[in-house]
Formats: structure tokens, sequence, C-alpha cells
């Protein structure tokens, strides 16, 4: 795989590749620790602008029902009406409303988070690591984000009391991001 140092060369169309992104999340569950979580099913598309990063674009849907954390039962609340009520609201979305380049390799794109019904902006930071061909002729870049949000502000209020104080789930849900996609031909 060779690297590609000209970002005017990376502008152009390109498509998420859900092989080889990961879209996940972290909650503090019980006070005490983390769970991590992500989704198996999304589709997303960029649009890059390597000659002037403020007209890219990114768009994000992400089947809700593919929510994957480890344990099936959990997934299943997670599902249900005390969280993402997946059949009703089946997807997610994000719209990119602005990007802008942060100096050197860091980003930043804000756009609308859908959840429930409910949009709401959010800001996701991002490092751009790389673009390069790959061995099937794919010129592919890469990029690693995270954004944090709380979770209360799209509708997800449930949550249990804890015997010894606090609850069960956060509000506070980090977000992490890492893409590659391969540009449209």
């Amino acid at each position: 795989m060779t690297a590609t140092p000209d970002l005017a060369t990376l502008t152009g169309d390109y498509t998420v590749d859900p092989a080889h992104t990961t879209i996940g999340f972290t909650a503090r569950h019980a006070m005490v620790t983390n769970v991590k979580g992500k989704f198996l099913d999304f589709t997303g598309t960029l649009h890059l602008d390597g000659t002037d990063p403020s007209r890219s674009t990114a768009s994000l849907d992400i089947t809700m029902d593919s929510i994957d954390t480890g344990s099936p039962d959990r997934d299943g609340h997670l599902k249900s009406s005390d969280f993402f009520n997946t059949g009703e609201y089946p997807t997610m979305t994000f719209r990119s409303t602005k990007a802008e380049s942060l100096g050197g390799d860091d980003y930043r794109i804000t756009g609308d988070l859908s959840i429930l019904g409910t949009t709401k902006p959010l800001t996701i930071d991002l490092e751009f690591n790389g673009a390069a061909k790959d061995p099937f002729d794919n010129e592919r870049v890469g990029f690693e984000g995270k954004a944090e949000i709380k979770r209360s502000e799209w509708g997800l209020t449930w949550n249990a009391a804890l015997e010894t104080g606090g609850v069960l789930v956060s509000d506070k849900i980090k977000l992490n991001f890492d893409i590659s996609a391969i540009r449209q031909a």
C-alpha cells in the first residue's frame, strides 16, 4: 500500500466501508465500569474536498437493531422502548452541516444527529489517518473521531437508582469512529 501525501488529490466522493469501519460507544455502568458497544449495520458517504475542507460533507445511517454490546440480554433491553425503541425508530442518522480544518491532521465536523425522532447538533473531532491504495486497487482514506453526548438530550432517559447512590447508566456517552472509506469511480 502506498500513502498519498497531497490532500488535493483526495477530493472526491467516498463510501464508508463497513468491513473496515467501527462506529462505537462507551457508557459508564453502575458507576464503576464502562460498557462498550458498536453498531454492526450502517451505511455512509463522504465528500472530501482536499483543497477546501470546509466544503467536505459526511452522512451516516445506522440500523439500531444492529447494536452489539456483547450481551444479548443487554442488547435486547437497548432495542426496547426503554432506550432506542427500534420498532418505531429503526435508524439513527447523522448529516453534516459544517466541516473545518483545525490544522495538521485534525478536523472537526458538525452536523445533525437524529435519535428517537429528535435531532440535535453533534460535533465530532477527527484525525486524518492517511490515504492509500489497497491491494485490490481501491483508493482509501481513514479517519478516527470522537464525540460526547448526553443521551437525555435525545430522550434516552431510562435509568435505575443504585442502593449505593448514583444510577445504573451514565447520561454521558462517548462516541468513537474508526472510519475507512473507498473512493467512488
